[in-house]
């Protein structure tokens, strides 16, 4: 499952057009937010929205071991769950200040993900 949207901002056709020119990529380093459920995730994501960093966030709101600002560091691929790599494959490199994340949250065996990129190689 793609991000349906990358911020609280809305995508825009540009913003379309640079998912497409993202370049390949073998690893990339995540960070997440997970929640067992549905409207703990849609809290966290209404304070992303609003303009919250992305790891003070999942340090508040993630409820597996990667509480350290959600941080799973570098994967490659193949080692994330299928539903997470699609999603984290497809959205742009950011930062915690100005992150671009997955919009709905990405529903996946172990709850469900924010996902942001931070980087790709």
């Amino acid at each position: 499952m793609a991000p349906k949207g990358k911020s609280g901002k809305g995508s825009s056709k540009a913003e379309s057009a640079d998912e497409k020119k993202l370049k390949p990529a073998n690893v990339i380093k995540t960070r997440h937010i997970l929640c067992e459920k549905h409207s703990k995730a849609m809290e966290a994501l209404e304070k992303l929205q609003a303009g919250a960093k992305f790891d003070a966030i999942a340090r508040e709101y993630s409820e597996d071991k990667a509480r350290q600002g959600g941080d799973l560091g570098w994967k490659p691929r193949g080692s994330l769950t299928r539903v997470y790599e699609d999603a984290a494959y497809a959205l742009q490199p950011s930062t915690v200040d100005k992150p671009i994340y997955t919009n709905p949250p990405i529903k996946s065996s172990f709850g469900y993900h924010i996902i942001m990129v931070e980087g790709r190689r």
